[in-house]
């Protein structure tokens, strides 16, 4: 007897449907397993983020304390002090980046589970500290001529000299402190800085409060005293970590005791080569704000002060994807060291889902605040006004200053540096400089001009570091470790 039509068609159908059925179910359980391996993933960097972030903040909180305190002896005083942080920061950031050149090296180490190389690369990179403090402190002895060359008031020249020279000293001990911050962070250790760097701040208060104005005994000494208190905290850095250090014997297995090898120029040369791509990244970055801090102030003072405003928030809101940053470098850094790449890549994709995610928050909070968020800083209501048009350009600003933050973090941790360097230099300097520049001069935008000119150059930068961590990212990555021979 034969089965009819409709029979049939159940017949033949039910092992499509049980197909269908096991294929669904193994849809189901491949993207809870991704899922499941994105939540790891972000946890990981959550954890080496989260403390590294707050450190930088607590860092930042220093210049902003001195910067308040020195602003009750006068305008002249506040002038000069911030006149003196531009020079400041324009040139230790050569330092700075060529420190953050050890992260790769410190990372992959310890992925490998090579105490040996992280011990040595400590030790290496004191040296390169202790290097990069020449230079540095060569530019401090000439603050007063450079920015005198510059236009500067000879008056606010003077007293910003006067500022820099008592800080020499510290130049050493603050880029040591960051070499064994940097030791620390690249086996996974973030707490001790951020525990250090809370600590400094208070006594960074204090010995303001009592160098500044004479207090406790000691003679009022103003503006020499607020330099001898930047120093002094500068050195509570160092002499901090180094005690923590000891006392929880966070050396062990990752230390080898001093020997020529520290001084081996082909050693040396593999951390100039990481370190030098990411001081020019910075400086470049730098010096780029500066430029347009300074293209601000030719429109006059209430452009100026919208500028500075909007720039202060960013650069604060900016300390999660900085963050973030420190956290990827690290993390990529160990399983690249450890031989797993794929696994790398996967952190390289959470980091930036992760940095754009938290940038989509602080441009909702920008929009959402932007007229409350002027009033922290200034009662003046057109300063107030033209911030609040500013922010939700700088809303759009933080989205890819975000997503480049954290790829250049991931490219440290990888051991390529110059990429985001090049990226750098033609976003600013070969885009938005120049677009900012032509908006000026041909256009009614003014300030807005800039800002607009300044979302282009970082959408051109996140943009490019994307495609290049898409096109040749840690998954395509092969050869030796950062810092070990072939």
């Amino acid at each position: 007897m034969r089965a009819g039509p409709a029979r049939m068609r159940q017949a033949v159908g039910a092992p499509r449907l049980r197909a269908a059925e096991r294929s669904g179910n193994r849809s189901g359980f491949m993207a809870h397993r991704k899922k499941k391996a994105f939540v790891r993933e972000a946890r990981h960097l959550i954890a080496l983020g989260g403390p590294a972030a707050l450190t930088q903040l607590g860092a930042m909180l220093l210049g902003v304390v001195d910067t308040l305190m020195v602003g009750r002896l006068g305008v002249h005083e506040l002038d000069a002090v911030s006149l003196g942080n531009v020079w400041v920061h324009g040139t230790l950031i050569f330092g700075m980046g060529m420190v953050l050149g050890l992260d790769p090296i410190f990372a992959q180490a310890h992925g490998a589970r090579d105490g040996k190389r992280v011990g040595l690369t400590l030790q290496q990179g004191l040296v390169v500290a202790l290097l990069a403090s020449v230079p540095i402190a060569a530019c401090w002895t000439v603050t007063e001529p450079v920015l005198k060359s510059l236009a500067q008031l000879p008056s606010l020249a003077a007293a910003s000299g006067e500022y820099l020279l008592p800080q020499i000293p510290s130049i050493p001990a603050f880029l040591f402190f960051m070499v064994l911050r940097q030791y620390l962070q690249g086996r996974g250790v973030v707490m001790p800085a951020l525990i250090i760097t809370l600590v400094a701040n208070g006594f960074n208060v204090l010995a303001n409060w009592v160098l500044i104005f004479g207090n406790l005994g000691m003679p009022a000494m103003g503006l020499t005293g607020a330099a001898l208190a930047t120093s002094a905290t500068r050195i509570f850095l160092l002499v901090g970590l180094v005690g923590y250090i000891l006392w929880r014997r966070l050396y062990r297995d990752a230390w080898v005791p001093w020997s020529r090898r520290a001084f081996a120029r082909g050693d040396l040369w593999l951390i100039l080569k990481s370190g030098t791509p990411v001081a020019l990244q910075y400086m470049l970055e730098s010096w780029a704000f500066q430029v347009a801090t300074l293209m601000a102030g030719t429109i006059g003072a209430v452009p100026l002060a919208a500028h500075t405003v909007a720039l202060t928030l960013a650069a604060t809101s900016f300390m999660v994807p900085l963050g973030l940053s420190i956290g990827a470098a690290t993390r990529v850094g160990h399983l690249i060291g450890a031989g797993k790449h794929r696994q790398a890549q996967q952190a390289t994709y959470v980091a930036l889902v992760l940095g754009a995610a938290v940038m989509v928050v602080s441009a909702a909070i920008f929009v959402g605040l932007r007229w409350h968020l002027p009033r922290l800083f200034t009662q003046d209501a057109g300063v107030i006004a033209l911030a609040a048009t500013i922010l939700p350009i700088a809303g759009a600003f933080q989205l890819f200053d975000g997503v480049q933050a954290v790829g250049a973090g991931i490219l440290r941790g990888m051991g390529n540096t110059l990429p985001a360097a090049l990226f750098n230099f033609a976003g600013y300097y070969l885009l938005g400089l120049p677009l900012a520049a032509v908006l000026l001069a041909y256009t009614s935008l003014e300030l807005v001009g800039i800002w607009w000119a300044l979302v282009l150059s970082l959408a051109a930068v996140a943009a490019g570091l994307a495609i290049w961590l898409w096109r040749r990212g840690p998954a395509r990555r092969r050869g030796p470790r950062v810092g070990v021979p072939a």
